[in-house]
């Protein structure tokens, strides 16, 4: 690897017939669709095998057109607007969360930057385009489809979609900050932004290798940003019965799951592509092939790549459970963050001195000395903090709880507890059913008879 900037050589993009793009543009799509329609079989099969159930085994041999029985199945149901809701927008917010998830595979490699594959008799690369500036644009069309949500959330007229348009606003806030920061480490290894470029430069070893708190923090803002479980707080049927789609129905409610689903896809893609060395072939099936880099072969790795981040997805949705919010804002906030800023830094160091022909026991040196110093001051901070909280006065008790502070209902801080819930009497005392033969009955009509009686 070049310890200097990579130059970034596009000129291969931008030379095919409209055509030819046209071809690009409609596989992107259809890769994306089929993906969909298989990780949502897949899923099912998965967790049903996890939980030691059976899972679709209907429609189509296996049960592999469950996913597009299901889309059939919505696209028939009726579609219901609710009464209070803001029409344009509701019925825009969907379209806002599916399109911009469907853009980001524009910039995706498939295969080597040249002309090594033929189609209808035009050499061409395999990858719809390519920029200098790849990567912000992934970053940038991520961003634009979190609208999509907010808006949903908004514009239901609904007191649950509002609360799980807010939480993913504040989610995507929390996460994107830290994957920001692990593809910065990406970008000061590799010298580009260029998803091309940066596969390029991973011929000799991938980038999990040589930046594994990168991948691993990656691997966890993905799920956050996907919203989904262990992360999937702005739809928990829990508490928010469906979230942001809980006004949602047939084909709108379809477009947020493809949406979903397609976000799934993307960031898998994505997160092959700067660390899992994109469409190279592994390292035991390099050595001894080499073709195994040309031709339509990297399109095939590059697939097992994404449906192994994939089956991570549904690894974790089948085993973990579901966090609390603040759990979800004290992991981005104070662990993710600070954790990725610091690792960046590290980062940066170790480039400058590479840069500057620093032998590698220097660069070692510095960078050990740098992670035992920020423990030290992480480790001493600590200690200062907790003896200050037993120097102190004993914590004074909480003071009482108002379940309707501010005329909204909110639920109690720790050590406060709920006020008992006062029982009204009822109307009538309860007659005693004395159980027997056939001819038994209850003990006020027997007293009432004898009354009569008497």
């Amino acid at each position: 690897m070049s310890p200097y900037l990579a130059a970034e050589d596009l000129s291969m993009f931008g030379r095919d017939p409209w055509w030819l793009v046209v071809i690009k543009a409609v596989f992107c799509f259809a890769f994306l669709m089929v993906t969909v329609l298989f990780s949502i079989v897949w899923e099912r099969k998965v967790v049903a095998w996890m939980q030691l159930r059976i899972g679709p085994n209907r429609h189509g041999p296996w049960g592999m057109l469950q996913s597009l029985a299901d889309g059939v199945k919505l696209m028939l149901k009726e579609d219901l607007i609710v009464k209070r809701a803001d029409k344009v927008v509701y019925v825009l917010a969907p379209i806002v969360a599916a399109i911009p998830a469907f853009m980001a595979i524009a910039v995706i490699p498939f295969g080597p930057a040249d002309n090594e594959i033929s189609i209808f008799g035009h050499r061409t690369t395999m990858q719809l385009t390519d920029l200098p500036i790849a990567m912000l644009y992934i970053l940038a069309v991520a961003s634009v489809g979190i609208y999509g949500i907010v808006l949903a959330g908004w514009s239901s007229g609904s007191t649950y979609p509002l609360l799980g348009g807010l939480r993913s606003c504040a989610q995507m806030i929390s996460y994107e900050i830290a994957m920001g920061a692990a593809f910065a480490s990406v970008f000061l290894y590799s010298g580009s932004m260029s998803t091309s470029t940066i596969v390029e430069q991973q011929h000799d070893r991938w980038y999990i290798l040589l930046l594994p708190v990168s991948f691993i923090l990656y691997i966890v803002t993905m799920v956050g940003e996907t919203n989904r479980a262990p992360f999937d707080m702005p739809e928990s049927e829990g508490d928010l019965v469906g979230g942001f789609n809980t006004e949602y129905s047939s084909i709108k409610f379809a477009m947020f799951m493809l949406a979903e689903y397609v976000n799934m896809v993307t960031v898998s893609a994505v997160s092959a592509t700067l660390f899992l060395g994109g469409w190279r072939a592994p390292w035991p099936i390099s050595s001894f092939w080499e073709g195994a880099n040309h031709g339509w072969w990297p399109m095939l790795w590059f697939v097992i790549k994404v449906q192994l981040l994939l089956f991570f997805f549904i690894w974790l949705r089948g085993t973990l459970p579901r966090v609390r919010y603040d759990q979800l804002m004290k992991l981005g906030w104070k662990v993710l963050i600070p954790v990725s800023v610091t690792w960046l830094m590290l980062v940066a160091t170790v480039r400058a001195l590479r840069n500057e022909h620093y032998d590698f026991a220097d660069i070692a040196l510095y960078v050990g000395g740098g992670v035992l110093a920020l423990l030290l001051i992480s480790f001493v901070a600590d200690m200062f903090r907790e003896k200050a909280k037993t120097a102190g006065q004993p914590a004074a008790q909480p003071a009482g709880f108002d379940p309707m502070a501010g005329g909204f209902p909110v639920p109690p801080l720790p050590g406060q507890e709920l006020p008992p819930v006062p029982r009204r009497s009822p109307r009538r005392e309860r007659q005693l059913i004395v159980s027997g033969g056939s001819d038994t009955v209850s003990d006020g009509s027997s007293d009432g008879k004898e009354a009569s009686d008497g």
